[in-house]
């Protein structure tokens, strides 16, 4: 033989010399998820390990992350029942929790990149992303809250908007009516090909924003198709995307390397709670071993072309990669 490929796996050393994908801390974007209170720390039930908390401790939290490395955050938060309409009135509340969690992050580590999840689920009464008017998710008229609600978290201090609705022109009608009230430093993160999946569930759990009629596919994305992701991503960078998503990731991995490839853009990956519950469960019952998981599944998202990743286990995988 002349050329033995076993050479360059002799050793950890010469395997981490030549390793082609390496996780950092920067990689990650760590979800929370705000609730009303004070002190409160609930796990959710089907994302085992993982917690609700109140502001006080989501600032105690977003600390201790940035000390392990970890740069960004999304927000996510869960509105109490008798907030939510059809109009998404507590979506722009300059007081809600959500604009009171950006200003308390900010002032608490003002260097953490804040991202704010931008959609009318979690204040809807119906539980869509949008404003129904007969059974239908109107797009237009919820494009128009959309693009005031990123305005609102502009002037609490988000550093970047996130648009998971899937609604059609969002990115556009965000990037100018941030423009218009001289938001040009804030960035645009469009969930641009995000899947109608069953892989959310827990997530719906955790803020209590399951649909109560229907399901979310006629805007979410049929997972049959991939040539559609690649219209919508490159439709969302035109329209003034800083950051493009593919959500969830791991059954997903193919669409992530085909916009990839297609775009200029950093890409990011959403690693959902479907698919952090299915590790949690596994390695509950015995059947693989949890830390193993968690840095393959993670390296696998990176190497198919992920350039950030939001996922549930941002704080365990930082501290395996420092073990």
């Amino acid at each position: 033989m002349i050329r033995r490929n076993r050479i360059l796996r002799t050793s950890p050393a010469i395997r981490a010399m030549v390793a082609e994908t390496i996780l950092t801390p920067s990689d990650f974007i760590a979800p929370l998820f705000i609730t009303e209170g004070e002190n409160v720390r609930e796990e959710i039930a089907s994302m085992p390990g993982y917690y609700r908390h109140s502001l006080d401790n989501t600032i105690k939290e977003a600390r201790e992350l940035w000390s392990m490395g970890i740069k960004s955050v999304l927000l996510f938060i869960k509105c109490a029942d008798e907030l939510k309409d059809n109009k998404g009135t507590e979506a722009v509340n300059p007081d809600g929790l959500m604009q009171r969690a950006i200003k308390g992050i900010k002032q608490a580590i003002p260097e953490m990149v804040v991202m704010t999840d931008v959609a009318l689920d979690p204040y809807s009464s119906y539980g869509h992303d949008g404003i129904v008017k007969d059974q239908e998710i109107v797009n237009d008229v919820t494009v128009e809250v959309l693009a005031r609600m990123s305005v609102s978290h502009a002037q609490a201090g988000a550093d970047i908007v996130a648009p998971s609705d899937m609604m059609d022109g969002r990115i556009l009608a965000i990037r100018q009516a941030l423009e218009a009230n001289n938001f040009d430093k804030v960035g645009i993160m469009a969930y641009s090909a995000k899947y109608a999946s069953c892989f959310y569930g827990p997530f719906r759990d955790a803020l209590d924003s399951a649909p109560g009629f229907g399901d979310k596919k006629t805007y979410q994305m049929d997972y049959a198709n991939s040539r559609e992701a690649i219209k919508e991503t490159l439709m969302d960078v035109e329209e003034g995307a800083d950051i493009v998503m593919v959500k969830p990731a791991l059954a997903y991995l193919d669409i992530m390397r085909m916009i990839k490839d297609r775009v200029t853009v950093p890409v990011s990956a959403y690693h959902v709670s479907g698919e952090y519950a299915m590790v949690k469960a596994a390695a509950k019952m015995g059947w693989l071993n949890e830390e193993k998981a968690v840095l393959e599944i993670l390296t696998s998202i990176k190497r198919a072309g992920a350039d950030l990743i939001a996922t549930y286990f941002a704080k365990d995988a930082v501290k395996l990669l420092q073990s």
